[in-house]
């Protein structure tokens, strides 16, 4: 495998005389301006940042207008791009706002703008000519057809696709030709993005609208119909996902053709960004230097650690989603490894290191108090500083008050070191922000008021006979695992997932359904090729006219609002929702929280395997039991889990 490595300039430095592969870009997240100055100091190539309250973290208000555009001319003059993320979805009385805000990112210093809303996508393209946009991972991209509809028919220039996908599929949307921009480091939201709404529907707050409380990092139990709690693991965060790491696939993903790696993170302190950003430039400079080296990854690992996370998986990228794509035990920063206890005295403890550490690093001690311990001690882990700097195979004597046992694991959690580095390269940078003049640009706008938007061939709704009897695909993996029932006089809803192992099934449905109502864009292109008559709902998300007529131009028929718009939203869509032809929640008797890709059912303990030693989820007698996950305040919310291993949890 040969690397081409890119300067600024956009041309190989290298010297290589035979190329395969270009080296993606490294996107940085940036929630203010330390974080984008930490990101470039490190070696980013992008960085993507939020300005204003249409992005997917309406709490990062990290940026003044002078901060954003200092921070743009200091990026550009690195040769580092700026993206601005605008994914969220908008209402028809926001989108002038919306427009103007990406426009005024632009003038700043902005080079791209992420959307996730199709009708903001539109509304942008109309205003700012030539305004390059990126489609957001909340569009939920998860196939070949869905990257190039999102290219052809929204003339967006990059994709991010969904973090669930292998490698293998990554592969297949690179080949596209679109530029693809994918997940390799950062926290997971467990739930498909952009196909969940327990947020919104349990807590009033939109992680549509940048404003999620996190539901999947609280405690949960699994229970049956008794009410008798099933949980066989460690722990009860039971839809808390360790952090995406995909360094060790780095060289794959390099050759599977992706245009860029984005590091996940715009909450994230500046130490963090500068050490995470750092480690990958480094491991992608060893790639592109032709010295890639599979043994380096454990101590890239290992650096990276010393950062912010919940524990580290590559589950998704190898085509895992069971138990060990889950951090069970706790929703926090875990740290990394760095030894064991050898040795308990009178309020001091040895530690026996298998990492260096250095003096103010703040390490944490692993001990389980057992079943029979007193109902006062303590449920957290101690929290101790390191006094010295230490080697790896080195012993350190480490005040301890707390009760402890010998064997315990000790990991770091804060890193003396990592900190210090960030503030002295932040000293440099913030002085070269100072000194440095924002350039205005001059950005042309149509008004708004006067921007036409084309919706395609057809924004009429054209009536048919709509079948009275309505069916979901993931029931019907069960109820017809072989395909036979007719299903002519049936709208069939398909899943809100469409990966390359869902075409098949997919395309024969769409085949026999005298309906189907399409959940994903991948679906809206399937179905186009094939001229079956196709309505659309969430996770094809609509929440403004504008999409509406895109959708109707596809050649959509009905479009169902989601039951978090006419939850929380009805006054603001009923014009909306007035409109022909636009119908109420396609699961209003039972309203979808979320859909992952990730079995709930592991919680119970590890799955049972055929003869070969696969997992066959469709044979599971598990997913026949009645499961309910229940909320700390009681709330029991139904869970159905799917012949292809997906879990579904539902509003009660």
């Amino acid at each position: 495998m040969a690397i081409r490595a890119m300067g600024p300039s956009g041309q190989c430095e290298t010297g290589l005389d035979v190329v395969s592969a270009a080296l993606p870009e490294l996107l940085a997240p940036a929630g203010g301006l330390d974080q984008m100055l930490a990101a470039i100091a490190a070696g980013t190539d992008a960085i993507y940042a939020g300005l204003g309250g249409f992005n997917a973290r309406v709490s990062a208000h990290g940026f003044t207008d002078d901060e954003f555009a200092r921070g743009c001319a200091v990026a550009h003059a690195h040769g580092v791009r700026v993206y601005v993320t605008l994914n969220v979805f908008v209402f028809d009385d926001e989108l002038s706002d919306a427009v103007a805000l990406g426009a005024h990112a632009l003038e700043l210093g902005a080079d791209a703008l992420i959307v996730a809303d199709a009708g903001l996508a539109c509304a942008l393209s109309a205003a700012i000519p030539g305004v390059e946009i990126h489609l957001s991972t909340q569009a939920g991209v998860h196939s070949e057809g869905a990257v190039r509809l999102a290219a052809d028919e929204l003339g967006v220039e990059r994709v991010t696709t969904a973090r669930e996908l292998t490698v293998d599929e990554i592969a297949a949307l690179c080949a596209t030709g679109v530029p693809i921009e994918v997940f390799c480091h950062g926290a997971i939201c467990i739930g498909y993005s952009g196909a969940c709404e327990f947020s919104a529907l349990r807590r009033g707050r939109s992680a549509m609208r940048g404003d999620c409380t996190q539901p999947c990092r609280l405690a949960y139990d699994l229970v049956d119909e008794a009410g008798q709690s099933v949980v066989a693991v460690e722990g009860d965060r039971l839809l808390c996902p360790h952090d995406y790491l995909g360094i060790a696939h780095l060289p794959e993903l390099v050759d599977a053709g992706v245009a860029s790696l984005k590091i996940e993170g715009r909450m994230k302190n500046p130490d963090y960004v500068f050490n995470v950003v750092r480690v990958w430039r480094r491991a992608l400079d060893m790639l592109c230097d032709g010295a890639w080296d599979p043994g380096a990854v454990e101590e890239f690992e290992r650096e990276l650690g010393r950062s912010f996370n919940r524990g580290f998986t590559d589950a998704y990228p190898r085509g895992r989603s069971g138990a060990e794509l889950m951090s069970f035990e706790r929703a926090i920063n875990q740290g990394v490894r760095v030894g064991r206890l050898v040795a308990v005295g009178h309020e001091e403890v040895t530690v026996e290191l298998d990492a260096a550490v250095a003096a103010g690093d703040t390490l944490e001690i692993r001990f389980y108090p057992g079943a029979d311990a007193r109902p006062d001690v303590p449920k957290r882990w101690p929290q101790v500083p390191c006094p010295v700097d230490a080697a790896a195979g080195k012993r350190v004597v480490v005040h301890c008050k707390r009760k402890v046992g010998t064997g315990c694991e000790v990991y770091l959690i804060r890193s003396a070191g990592v900190l210090d580095q960030t503030a002295a390269v932040l000293e440099r940078m913030r002085a070269e922000a100072d000194a440095i003049a924002p350039v205005a640009r001059a950005v042309e706008v149509l008004p708004f008021e006067d921007v036409a938007v084309d919706g395609g061939a057809s924004t009429e709704l054209v009536e048919r006979a709509v079948p009275a009897r309505m069916v979901f695909a993931w029931q019907l993996m069960d109820a017809d695992p072989r395909g036979e029932l007719d299903l002519s006089d049936a709208v069939v809803v398909l899943d809100e997932v469409c990966r390359t192992g869902d075409a098949d099934r997919t395309r024969s449905l769409m085949q026999r359904a005298g309906r189907v109502v399409c959940r994903n864009l991948g679906q809206v292109a399937m179905v186009r090729e094939l001229g079956v008559a196709f309505d659309v709902a969430a996770p094809v998300f609509c929440a403004n006219r504008v999409t509406l007529t895109w959708l109707r131009g596809l050649g959509a028929g009905r479009v169902y609002l989601s039951a978090e718009l006419l939850g929380n939203d009805a006054e603001r869509v009923a014009e909306l929702a007035a409109c022909s032809g636009v119908l109420g929640p396609v699961d209003a008797d039972r309203p979808e929280l979320m859909v992952c890709e990730h079995c709930l059912l592991t919680a119970e303990g590890a799955c049972a395997t055929d003869a070969t030693g696969q997992i066959r989820c469709r044979d599971c007698s598990r997913r026949q039991q009645t499961r309910y996950l229940v909320e700390r305040d009681g709330m029991r919310l139904p869970v159905a889990v799917d012949a292809c291993g997906r879990t579904r949890i539902f509003l009660s």
